[in-house]
């Protein structure tokens, strides 16, 4: 069966990840054609915008985008390409596993843990008022008259909505995907303590559905920064962690430290009928071009999206190879040697080279 599915090469390193990931897939024997569309830097020098129409016409057609990593500007421009798929296209779940490797240099050991993030509401709505504006204003004027409590005039306002709806709908699906993968707890993260109105409703919403599953998945609940805390002492307590959009975030970038970084640290944003795989890393310009970095996260979003597109026996044999690669630690980047100095440091192709090879003898 020939599977259809968009590829994003993304900006910065993404162009090279991407390739490395495409060529792995490619070599588990799976029939893919790949659809290749623009977004992110590359897109606005070529079509004037930064997420083109066609884009997400292409992951509406094709149901699965593989996607590099796409630049978002810090405190200007556009808000992030990244959020805007995932909101226009109601990937509401975000799926971040990190899983120890044998090679790795970390911590810790044994680690394997999955963050599920709700994608679509949360700080990241850009539901945000700029200092200074006349609606800011008139929504500090309005805030003070309704709560009797004042917020500076110099102020940027962010709102914050979270909503019974997509709460429902991110911690039953944490709770399904537990179930499915025999995993035996979820955890649901939050501050409930002091917002009790957004916090708090998701809080009450996971205890609720938590009593759909009694008997089949341990429920658990914990503070937000109590968690960062019980992360790194105790991490083996934990499993499943479901959390809203802005802590899904911080504590995937958390997690993915100890396992042994963000280049080791796969990512999935899935919807109802269509999902887009990413790794969790940014685009790094400054190593654009040098044929230098990590591809092993790009290669295990392949593994997810493999699973996802029931492609089991393939995924299993190119996590496999990246397992066996990074454990000898020869064909690894600078980053997974002991020493980053380390002369025999191979660059992204040569790391992906070294996966293939690894896959034709499974």
């Amino acid at each position: 069966m020939e599977h259809k599915i968009t590829l994003i090469p993304g900006d910065g390193i993404g162009q090279e990840v991407s390739l490395a990931a495409a060529r792995c897939i490619e070599a588990t024997g799976v029939s893919i054609k790949w659809e290749n569309v623009l977004a992110g830097s590359d897109a606005l020098e070529k079509t004037g915008e930064l997420l083109p129409q066609s884009a997400l016409d292409s992951i509406r057609k094709n149901k699965v985008a593989l996607k590099g990593p796409i630049t978002t500007p810090i405190g200007t421009g556009f808000r992030s390409v990244n959020v805007a798929i995932r909101q226009a296209l109601d990937l509401y779940a975000c799926v971040r596993p990190a899983k120890s490797y044998l090679g790795v240099r970390s911590a810790f050991k044994n680690i394997d843990l999955v963050i599920i993030r709700e994608n679509s509401e949360d700080l990241y709505a850009g539901i945000e008022y700029e200092e200074g504006k006349p609606e800011t204003k008139n929504l500090i004027t309005q805030i003070k008259k309704d709560t009797k409590k004042s917020i500076r005039v110099d102020s940027g306002i962010s709102i914050k909505p979270i909503s019974k709806f997509a709460s429902e709908r991110i911690i039953r699906f944490a709770f399904e995907y537990a179930l499915k993968n025999k995993r035996k707890k979820v955890t649901c993260v939050h501050k409930a303590n002091i917002m009790k109105f957004t916090d708090g409703l998701f809080l009450n919403v996971a205890r609720q559905v938590a009593k759909d599953y009694n008997g089949k998945i341990i429920f658990d609940e914990a503070i937000v920064d109590n968690m960062t805390m019980q992360l790194v002492q105790k991490p083996h307590n934990y499993d499943v962690l479901v959390l809203p959009n802005l802590y899904g975030d911080i504590i995937s970038d958390l997690c993915a430290g100890l396992v042994g970084g963000l280049g080791i640290a796969p990512g999935a944003n899935l919807g109802t009928d269509m999902a887009v795989f990413e790794a969790v890393h940014g685009s790094a310009p400054k190593y654009k071009g040098q044929n230098k970095v990590n591809p092993t996260a790009m290669i295990l979003s392949g593994v997810l999206m493999l699973r996802y597109i029931h492609e089991n026996k393939a995924a299993e044999a190119l996590e496999e190879a990246v397992k066996e690669v990074i454990a000898e630690g020869k064909s690894v980047t600078y980053d997974l040697k002991a020493d980053p100095l380390d002369p025999t440091a191979v660059g992204t192709s040569e790391m992906a080279n070294a996966i293939i090879g690894k896959l034709k003898t499974l």
